[in-house]
């Protein structure tokens, strides 16, 4: 008995902190290592941190944000994607970060 009591309470407690770090909200912080959505944006883009994406995603990401000729990408020592590219015919700077935000400098 004391052991079915034993693992209820454990179930309980683990679905408890299972639902506990569950968020709805967007953050902005660039603290925050979240994704960004094309719907959102970190306002302090590019945010400095471990960027785990590869060369190639993150020369797909940059040309589906609209850019071409994307060359001379280089993850820089703060892990941010930065390359020159063309948009709206106009040669850019861009950068990728962490979260996937994508920024024109």
């Amino acid at each position: 008995m004391r052991t079915i009591m034993f693992a209820a309470a454990l179930l309980g407690a683990s679905a408890l902190t299972a639902v506990a770090q569950t968020s709805t909200t967007p953050s902005t912080d660039a603290n925050t290592p979240a994704v960004a959505t094309p719907d959102t944006k970190n306002p302090t883009a590019p945010v400095a941190g471990h960027n785990s994406f590869t060369e190639a995603q993150a020369k797909e990401r940059i040309e589906k944000a609209g850019y071409s000729a994307v060359t001379a990408l280089k993850l820089d020592d703060q892990g941010v994607w930065r390359s020159t590219a063309t948009k709206d015919g106009k040669p850019v700077s861009v950068a990728l970060d962490y979260q996937g935000n994508i920024v024109a400098m």
